[in-house]
C-alpha cells in the first residue's frame, strides 16, 4: 500500500479534519504537520470562555462577541456557527 501522504506537494490543498471530542482529531494534525512540509494550522475562532490549558491563538483565537461580529461583517470567516450561545468559527 502506497502511503499517499509522502507525495503531497504544497498546491493549496485544504484538509478539514472533523469528528467529536476525543476523536483524536489533534493527534492527526501533530502527525500531518510533523509528516509534511510546508503544512500549516488554521486556528478557529470563539466567544467561549478558555478552558483550563488552552492557550489563545494555539487552541483557539478566543474573541468577545463583538470581535467576532465585526469579523463576520468585514468576511473574516470562511464559516461560521452559534452554537449555545457562543460563536465558532
Amino acid at each position: 500500500m502506497s502511503n499517499d501522504i509522502d507525495n503531497v506537494t504544497p498546491k493549496g490543498v485544504l484538509l478539514v479534519v472533523s469528528g467529536p471530542s476525543g476523536a483524536g482529531k489533534g493527534t492527526l494534525v501533530q502527525r500531518l504537520v510533523e509528516r509534511v512540509p510546508h503544512t500549516w494550522v488554521s486556528i478557529s475562532a470563539t466567544t467561549r470562555a478558555p478552558r483550563t490549558g488552552e492557550v489563545d491563538g494555539v487552541h483557539y483565537r478566543f474573541m468577545t462577541p463583538e470581535e467576532f461580529e465585526r469579523t463576520i461583517e468585514e468576511g473574516g470567516f470562511a464559516e461560521w456557527a452559534n452554537v449555545h450561545s457562543h460563536y465558532y468559527g
